[in-house]
This record gives C-alpha cells, sequence and structure tokens, in this order.
C-alpha cells in the first residue's frame, strides 16, 4: 500500500496532480490520445465553444457572471444581460479564452505549466485569483463541468472512428475532465 500525505495533497500542486494521475490511471498513452484526438476536435471548437455559450445564456444564474468585466478586457462594458448576446465584443473576449483553453488541452504538454494553468481556471473563478465581483458559485462551475463533459463524450462518439480508438478517446478525456474538475473544486473549500 502506498503512503499518501494528505495534507501535503492540500498544499503541493504537482504532488497533489500526480496522486490524481496515479490513481486515476491517466498516463501518457492517454496524454497521447488526447494530443492525437487534435486534428479530429479542432474542427468541432468553435461549435462546442457556441453551445457552452449557448447554455451559460439560457439561465440567469450564469450569464450574470458575464456583465462584470473580465481582467484583460478593455472595450465597451454591458450594462445588464440584456446587453449581452453572442456578438457582444466582452462575449468573444470571453469566448476567445475558452477556445485557448480547450486548444491548451489537447496541444499538451502536460507538465508542471499545464498543471499550473488547469489549477488556474479553477481559481480564477474565485476570488482568490479573479475579481470578487466574478466569483462563480460551485453549483455552476459543477454544472458547466458537466455539460462540457456531455458535450465532449458527444463529439468523440460522433467521430467516424474504430470502437477501440474512440473508447481509449473517452477514457482519457473522460479522466482529464475529472482531473480539471478536481482543480477547480479545490478553490472552494474553506
Amino acid at each position: 500500500m502506498k503512503h499518501i500525505d494528505e495534507a501535503k495533497l492540500e498544499s503541493d500542486l504537482i504532488y497533489r496532480f500526480q496522486y490524481l494521475t496515479e490513481f486515476m490511471g491517466f498516463g501518457e498513452k492517454d496524454i497521447q490520445v488526447i494530443v492525437g484526438a487534435k486534428a479530429l476536435l479542432a474542427p468541432v471548437v468553435p461549435a462546442l465553444v457556441d453551445a457552452v455559450y449557448d447554455k451559460l445564456f439560457s439561465f440567469d444564474a450564469t450569464k450574470r457572471h458575464f456583465v462584470p468585466v473580465q481582467s484583460g478586457y478593455t472595450g465597451a462594458a454591458p450594462v445588464s444581460i440584456n446587453d449581452l448576446s453572442h456578438t457582444h465584443p466582452m462575449i468573444q473576449f470571453r469566448k476567445d479564452k475558452l477556445t485557448r483553453y480547450l486548444v491548451r488541452l489537447v496541444s499538451g504538454p502536460y507538465d508542471a505549466n499545464m498543471v499550473k494553468y488547469l489549477d488556474f481556471v479553477g481559481e480564477i473563478h474565485t476570488a482568490k485569483a479573479g475579481k470578487p465581483d466574478i466569483v462563480v458559485p460551485l453549483v455552476q462551475m459543477n454544472a458547466l463541468m458537466g455539460f462540457v463533459a456531455d458535450a465532449v463524450i458527444a463529439t468523440i462518439s460522433s467521430f467516424d472512428i474504430p470502437a477501440e480508438d474512440k473508447t481509449k478517446a473517452l477514457r482519457a478525456y473522460s479522466k482529464l475532465l475529472w482531473i480539471q474538475n478536481d482543480l477547480i473544486t479545490r478553490h472552494y473549500q474553506k
């Protein structure tokens, strides 16, 4: 039986990532599958991003988080959720960030910088690293991750590839999204 320093899981990001990957069996073969699927996934990223924003805009509890100006955005700010559309410059700015995130997931490398980036994705949605007026409640982050996971599963399932390759891709992405979800939820602990 391997000993795990549970206190270190909370204080050492790389240790936590190594534990998660070992426990879930997420390894180099999974990373190769994820990076190898880039050619198949790249053409559907715009549609996936639009689907995410369609979903986010279908609930006031999620759409409201797009009214405050995000760090780095310098254009016209919306006044209310009614001012927001898919073509609003700030939403285009946000969609570009989501697109870069998805591209980074399939591009690798899965090194310390990637682990820090995945962790920052969680932290930025809280007051710890983000703007205090753009704190996204955990229930909404979990709902979003569930939606993204389902969209990725549906997308991969639609690929015309051998069943064995499809299964490998589904399993690899499932593990990756669970790791991402852990690196989100850890920032909501008190």
